[in-house]
């Protein structure tokens, strides 16, 4: 199971490192996403301006800590000395028989297409394999989101259908290309 006992920050690129999300992001995370707002907004929900406040954060990571705390989710951040600069969550984490969880993930617009969240997502990979111990991971992508398709066909995951109408993006439902990536084929433990 994942847990913060047996995760280890990363050093990725350069100064970068992929660490679990802690009570004090709530600052860089607002700065971050302020950063990000235009940016982000063709492949997210639409925000309330409070999300993007420090409170809003504050009760954002409150709750993903809870949810870490559970073992439903796993949530990153991508730091370069104290700023955030990305996050990749796993999320739904389901054990028994599916053993599987969604992967989701984003890096600022300074370091998009530089291999970020690749090798953020392959390290999400092999921790969801070797420590977590779940066989399959998916992501779902919005149809024109070319340079995420590509982060996740590097990383090893394969295009398996289309979801019509999948989720409520940037204030319409819009249709996604469901990825997958099978880590293992052990028997549940």
């Amino acid at each position: 199971m994942l847990t913060s006992v047996n995760i280890r920050p990363t050093p990725l690129a350069g100064a970068i490192v992929m660490r679990l999300l802690e009570e004090s992001d709530v600052g860089p995370l607002s700065e971050a996403y302020l950063l990000n707002r235009a940016y982000l907004q063709p492949w997210e929900p639409r925000r309330t301006d409070a999300f993007f406040t420090v409170e809003g954060q504050r009760s954002r990571v409150q709750d993903q800590l809870r949810l870490l705390d559970s073992g439903q989710t796993l949530p990153w951040v991508l730091d370069e000395g104290g700023r955030v600069v990305g996050t990749l969550t796993l999320s739904n984490v389901a054990l028994g028989p599916f053993r599987s969880a969604n992967i989701g993930y984003w890096v600022d617009h300074g370091y998009a297409g530089r291999g970020l969240a690749s090798q953020a997502v392959r390290h999400a990979c092999r921790l969801a394999d070797e420590v977590a111990d779940l066989h399959r991971l998916e992501a779902g992508t919005l149809v024109r989101n070319i340079g995420s398709q590509r982060v996740l066909t590097k990383a090893g995951f394969t295009l398996i259908g289309t979801a019509v109408n999948y989720l409520h993006i940037d204030g319409a439902w819009q249709d996604h290309l469901i990825f997958q990536r099978i880590l293992n084929e052990r028997r549940p433990g």
